[in-house]
């Protein structure tokens, strides 16, 4: 493995993980909305839509390229089928 290939895929891996919980954290955001209710519910609906989730699309986005950016480098081809298998 390629050493330079080995560290964007690290950072690609914690990168998503990290997306994966801040996707979730929008989920907790919506749930405390229902709770809360009344007139501070749909102010907290609209800011994790417009302000919070496009930046986890855009952070999500960027280590997606790093990710693939370490395949490029391992010379890893992951989405091509062929018969020999490593």
């Amino acid at each position: 493995m390629n050493k330079n290939g080995n560290v964007f895929l690290k950072a690609f891996s914690y990168g998503i993980i990290t997306c994966l919980f801040a996707g979730g954290f929008s989920l907790v955001g919506y749930l405390a909305a229902m709770v809360v209710g009344g007139e501070e519910a749909p102010k907290i609906c609209i800011w994790i839509f417009k302000t919070y989730l496009p930046w986890v699309i855009r952070i999500t986005s960027i280590f997606t390229g790093i990710g693939l950016l370490g395949m490029y480098l391992d010379k890893q081809k992951a989405l091509t089928i062929s018969p020999d298998h490593k």
